[in-house]
């Protein structure tokens, strides 16, 4: 092939390839009447819409939200029992909770736990929220939630920190002050509690020690009659003793000699008098 053939060639390839890209082009222009509707992913109709305008007018359109999406966080105040575990469990340390005890009950919450103690400060930072939803599974009144407001962009990374508690300085100033009155109340009626223990122990005698306790006396029970080899038993025993008393030593009674009325019977009588030693004289002698 000459050149001449070459060229022509490859202007017939271009003109092709060309419109083919350009009939893909009108197509989806003819398609551009009409727009998508904006349905979420789990919907039927979702992967059915193939052709339309995919691009949605926000802020006046927008998809929707799962119901077990994890966005912004929310406290429902007035059934917070302030217990902090969302704060302990926290990977973050995006909750910032101050509470203050209260010495008697300061409400109920919706489902009927008692509150007492006051939440001077609820925060929770969501420029660090991880939005791993442990705080939401650990709250015992269910309070803290995610809600699905997932656009919440903002100029100042400060304006991220979000206060839940709704009481005022003087609030917390007057909680506080009950707080230290019932403290000091109850360390004063503990030591006069303890004050009274130690006068009535003072004052208590010591008991005299109690007499002991009655030990039954055991006695052994004897053999039945059922069994047939006791006669021979008891006979056999009997026998045995009567030999062993029989093989015991006597000894020979021995009457005391008659004292004389000269003898001094304030003196002791030796037991036995030594034999005297007679000396054999020799016939040399």
């Amino acid at each position: 092939m000459n050149s001449l053939g070459l060229y022509i060639s490859n202007i017939s390839t271009t003109c092709r390839t060309l419109w083919k890209g350009l009939t893909l082009s009108f197509q989806h222009l003819w398609d551009a009447r009409y727009s998508r509707k904006p349905v979420g992913v789990d919907d039927e109709s979702y992967f059915k819409q193939d052709k339309g305008i995919v691009t949605l007018q926000y802020p006046k359109e927008s998809l929707p939200v799962p119901d077990n999406a994890r966005y912004r966080l929310h406290n429902e105040i007035d059934d917070c029992i302030v217990c902090d575990k969302c704060a302990k469990i926290c990977p973050v340390d995006c909750i910032d909770i101050e509470p203050i005890r209260s010495p008697e009950e300061i409400g109920k919450t919706s489902d009927g736990t008692p509150k007492r103690i006051h939440a001077a400060k609820f925060d929770i930072d969501m420029a660090k929220c991880c939005f791993c939803g442990l705080c939401t599974t650990v709250c015992p009144t269910e309070c803290l939630t995610m809600t699905k407001a997932y656009d919440f962009s903002v100029y100042d990374v400060k304006e991220h920190n979000f206060a839940f508690a709704e009481m005022t300085p003087l609030e917390i100033l007057e909680a506080r002050q009950k707080l230290d009155e019932a403290e000091k109340e109850k360390a004063a009626q503990k030591a006069k509690a303890a004050e009274e223990t130690a006068k009535r122990s003072d004052s208590v005698k010591p008991s005299r020690p109690g007499k002991p306790a009655f030990k039954p006396r055991v006695v052994p029970k004897k053999p039945t009659a059922t069994d047939p080899n006791q006669e021979a038993r008891e006979k056999a025993l009997a026998l045995k003793k009567q030999s062993a008393e029989a093989m015991k030593p006597t000894k020979p009674l021995i009457k005391p000699k008659p004292q004389a009325d000269n003898e001094d019977s304030s003196k002791p009588r030796p037991k036995f008098r030594p034999k005297p030693v007679t000396r054999k004289k020799n016939s040399d002698d």
